[in-house]
């Protein structure tokens, strides 16, 4: 019974990392915060590794714990049914980040951009790594232990 309530708990606490959609406001808590920023260009209901992207990796329980101490994430979503669209405004700041970011319109397409937004690593496409080795990286490129 112990077990079983443990694993339940264990369910709950390791939730999905909080993705934002205003990369302004996220740039400026990573300034405020000393954090980098992962910037995720998707097709959320079209972009089959861009969905593979964001279950085997970033929601996975190597990356979410790595992620909130040292993270801001921005997901720039571009989906392509109807009953999925982004509102107007969304989807035009979304094309703003792609014009600046992903001009040739790869996709998925991460960025990893420091304190000062400037870029550190760009991965275009599904990265060559599981979420243990993405997350090293990651780790890596930002000199975190």
């Amino acid at each position: 019974m112990k077990f079983l309530s443990v694993f339940i708990l264990s369910l709950f606490l390791n939730n999905p990392p909080v993705w934002q959609n205003d990369f302004e406001k996220a740039a400026q808590e990573a300034k405020s915060e000393h954090k980098y920023v992962l910037l995720s260009f998707s097709g959320s209901d079209w972009c089959i590794p861009c969905i593979r992207l964001h279950k085997e990796v970033f929601d996975s329980k190597e990356f979410t714990s790595f992620a909130e101490p040292h993270l801001v994430l921005v997901n720039a979503d571009f989906p392509r049914l109807n009953k999925n669209q982004l509102p107007k405004e969304q989807q035009k700041r979304n094309n703003q980040l792609a014009d600046k970011f992903d001009p040739e319109g790869h996709f998925p397409y991460t960025v990893l951009l420091n304190e000062e937004g400037k870029v550190v690593k760009t991965w275009d496409g599904y990265p060559n790594a599981n979420a243990a080795e993405f997350t090293t990286q990651l780790k890596d490129l930002m000199h975190v232990q």
